[in-house]
């Protein structure tokens, strides 16, 4: 039997320090899809959430394998934030057939780029030495304190670096995507990335931060709408 829309999964993946729980669940998504009919599945990647969180920095050296690992077997719609945006797209390098359609949210030029002055305030804040009147640290300083959390996992995922993303590497990334950045987002610009997607549209998030985010109604409407799965 053929596969229907409806029937074809939307797996979201939440950013650094985040989870399904609190990225998606609270802010609505998973039940709205559900809403709108089509199976939605939020994965936690390894270190955050109820994944496993494991203390040695080699375990994370290729994180998109925990997520390809939770995810159906047929092709999926899926939605990333931040690191999920980023971990979705090494799914996508390597397993471009698992995928239908990608929706790629606070991320853009920033992916090509390496940003040290933010990896060591990601670093600094889950350490506890944050500055505690910069709201970037502080954001990071309160994902750390989460009772669920563990900021050794996170330490440890930190020091396990990812392989460096380029044009070149993203040719297998020919379904659709789109990317969805506010205009204060700190990842941007969009363009690079856009244009280093074969098939790749952009829309730019009003009055909308980095963190800000998973909670824009702006966004949560054009990415659902992008995978058909807007109840609204």
């Amino acid at each position: 039997m053929s596969e229907t829309l409806s029937d074809r999964p939307v797996v979201l993946v939440h950013g650094l320090g985040g989870s399904a729980a609190t990225t998606w669940r609270q802010n609505g998504w998973l039940d709205l899809i559900a809403d709108a009919g089509r199976p939605a599945l939020g994965i936690d990647l390894l270190g955050h959430g109820t994944s496993p969180k494991p203390h040695d920095p080699e375990r994370y050296r290729d994180m998109h394998r925990h997520v390809l690992d939770q995810m159906p077997a047929g092709p999926v719609d899926a939605i990333g934030f931040s690191l999920g945006s980023r971990i979705l797209l090494e799914c996508a390098i390597v397993a471009p057939e698992r995928f239908s359609r990608l929706v790629l949210t606070g991320v853009g030029t920033n992916l090509f780029e390496a940003r040290s002055e933010h990896h060591t305030k990601i670093a600094d804040a889950i350490a506890g030495k944050a500055d505690p009147t910069d709201p970037f640290s502080r954001y990071f300083t309160d994902l750390a304190n989460d009772p669920e959390g563990d900021p050794e996992a996170l330490r440890a995922m930190l020091k396990s670096p990812m392989e460096k993303l380029t044009p070149a590497r993203l040719a297998p990334v020919t379904m659709p995507v789109l990317v969805l950045l506010g205009d204060d987002d700190f990842a941007g610009p969009a363009d690079p990335l856009v244009d280093a997607l074969a098939d790749a549209q952009f829309t730019e998030l009003k009055r909308c931060d980095h963190f800000a985010t998973p909670r824009s109604m702006q966004c949560l409407e054009e990415a659902l709408a992008f995978v058909d799965a807007a109840p609204f």
